[in-house]
Formats: C-alpha cells, sequence, structure tokens
C-alpha cells in the first residue's frame, strides 16, 4: 500500500506555490551578487532538482562545490527532503539583456551607488532593447527627491497590458532599496520577442501577427 498522504489537488498547486515562492525569495537575497536570473523546479519520482538560472553559475557552485552543497543542506533541512531527494544545478543564463530579474538588480546596484535615476533607468532600457526585446518598462516609486513620494515611468518599444499573450510574452521582477529617506520600490518588466527555437522568447507568434502565405500555383 501508498504511504503518500492523500492530498487534494487544490492544496497541492497552493503547496507548489508557496515552496516555489520560498525557494525565490532564499535566492533573491543569497545569490543576487552572482546574478541570479530565476528558479526552475523539477519533480521526478526519485528526487527534487532544482535548478538556478544566474549569470555566474561558477560563483554558485564554489571552490570543488562546496557552495552549491551548503546550499541543498540548507534546502533540505527546511523542506525537510530525506537524504539524496534534493539536488541543486547551477544554470548559465542565455541572454542576461532579457532577464528582468538581472535588469532589476542591476538597477538597483545602480541606483544604491547613487547614480540618477532617469541615468540608470535609461541605461538599463538601453540594454534591454539592444538586447532583442519587443519593449520595455521600468518604474521607481518611493521618495526619489524630496519629501513627496512619487513614481516615475520610463518605456520604450511595444509592450501588451493584458490577454492570453501578456503571461508568455512579458516578465516583469520588483526589488526594493532601503535608504535613509525611505524605501524605493523598483520594477522592471521586459516583453520577449516571439523566437521560433524558443530560446529569447515564446515560440508562438502574438495572435494580432497576420502572416500572409505566398499562393499556390494552380498546374492542371
Amino acid at each position: 500500500m501508498s504511504v503518500v498522504p492523500n492530498i487534494s489537488k487544490k492544496r497541492k498547486f497552493v503547496a507548489d506555490g508557496v515552496f516555489y515562492s520560498e525557494l525565490n525569495e532564499f535566492f533573491a537575497r543569497s545569490l543576487a551578487k552572482d546574478g541570479y536570473a530565476g528558479v526552475e523546479v523539477r519533480v521526478t519520482p526519485v528526487k527534487t532538482e532544482i535548478i538556478v538560472k544566474a549569470t555566474k553559475p561558477d560563483d554558485i557552485v564554489g571552490d570543488k562545490g562546496r557552495r552549491i552543497l551548503e546550499l541543498t543542506s540548507v534546502l533540505r533541512k527546511r523542506f525537510n527532503f530525506p537524504e539524496g531527494a534534493l539536488e541543486l544545478f547551477a544554470e548559465r543564463v542565455a541572454n542576461r539583456g532579457l532577464n528582468a530579474q538581472i535588469q532589476a538588480e542591476s538597477l538597483k546596484f545602480k541606483l544604491v551607488a547613487g547614480l540618477a535615476v532617469r541615468r540608470a533607468c535609461s541605461a538599463v532600457l538601453k540594454f534591454v532593447m539592444e538586447s532583442g526585446a519587443k519593449g520595455a518598462e521600468v518604474s521607481v516609486s518611493g521618495k526619489v527627491r524630496g519629501q513627496r513620494a512619487k513614481t516615475q515611468k520610463f518605456s520604450d518599444g511595444y509592450m501588451i497590458k493584458s490577454g492570453h499573450a501578456k503571461t508568455e510574452f512579458i516578465e516583469s521582477a520588483v526589488r526594493h532599496i532601503m535608504l535613509r529617506t525611505g524605501i524605493l520600490g523598483i520594477k522592471v518588466t521586459i516583453m520577449h520577442p516571439q523566437d521560433p527555437k524558443g530560446i529569447n522568447g515564446p515560440k508562438n507568434p502574438l495572435s494580432d501577427v497576420i502572416t500572409i502565405l505566398e499562393p499556390k500555383d494552380d498546374s492542371y
């Protein structure tokens, strides 16, 4: 007989979402300087595999794999995984300019270093658009200058805001900066291009894209 507890689908989806959110927050805090760009969870009958995407995967692995073993041990104790049931991998990001989390961290470090908001946001927008994005939007909220809090938005290119295509093409990331005057909120939104190979964006085109085929020769 199976000893696996009978859990409803609704509870399973909620549990998986909480697990993913906690993983994402943990890696975003501990691997910020290593260019953390996202996490992917693969569950197999034998073990659970966690793939950490970053711009510096060698730094995550560490000297002789010491650091990645430490991270695996911390996660195993936190989520009560048995010995050998959890494995951690580090993977390099294909295109860092099309990753919202990397660009949000980049903007965060620029603002902490004291760069002007407009100049920092313009630099991030330019880099994202040069990397092949269809559109990008950066917003900074808080006490940017003076005592009154406000939101500054900078955008470039084409951006969709609703529909099913938003879930496929749009990626966004949020970061917070603790300053003396208060907290600054950063949001970076990137619209990916359509990529037939599925590397830089979704394989399927947008629903309003019309492709006109050449007529066939009628040979009788």
